[in-house]
């Protein structure tokens, strides 16, 4: 009776897993690509009896980068964050997301009246006034 050789047989298997780990990688790495948008930024939404504010967390990112677009079902704010060029180092971490950016909000705006969009302190801040009912 021959004996087993167990070593090659794992180590084929081993290759086989790092295989298809590499597979699914490389197609994390397209779909992410061919996405519209890379990320959405948070968002928090804070109602009073005359109005509602739209607090869109936007740090680093330009006020020109921004576009804020509103229509009857909501808001629309995108953008680009550019990747902080100039260094001559290497990247060790980029937690932060970067690229470009899109955030719907569905929001009754038959409803409501927007005030100017304004950016302050890493955020954009939209002020939407409440319309008053007449009888």
């Amino acid at each position: 009776m021959k004996s087993r050789d167990f070593s090659s047989w794992i180590w084929g298997d081993a290759l086989a897993l790092l295989h298809q780990a590499e597979r699914m990688q490389r197609q994390m790495l397209q779909s992410a690509q061919a996405a519209s948008h890379a990320w959405e930024p948070p968002v928090d939404i804070i109602e009073s009896a005359s109005q509602l504010l739209v607090i869109v967390a936007l740090p680093g990112v330009c006020a020109d980068q921004v576009v804020v677009s509103f229509d009857p079902d909501g808001i629309t704010v995108s953008g680009v964050r550019p990747i902080p060029a100039g260094y001559n180092a290497h990247i060790h971490r980029l937690e932060i997301p970067y690229g470009q950016f899109r955030r719907r909000i569905r929001l009754p705006l038959h409803t409501l009246e927007p005030d100017e969009p304004r950016l302050a302190d890493g955020c954009l801040i939209l002020t939407l006034n409440k319309l008053r009912e007449t009888p």
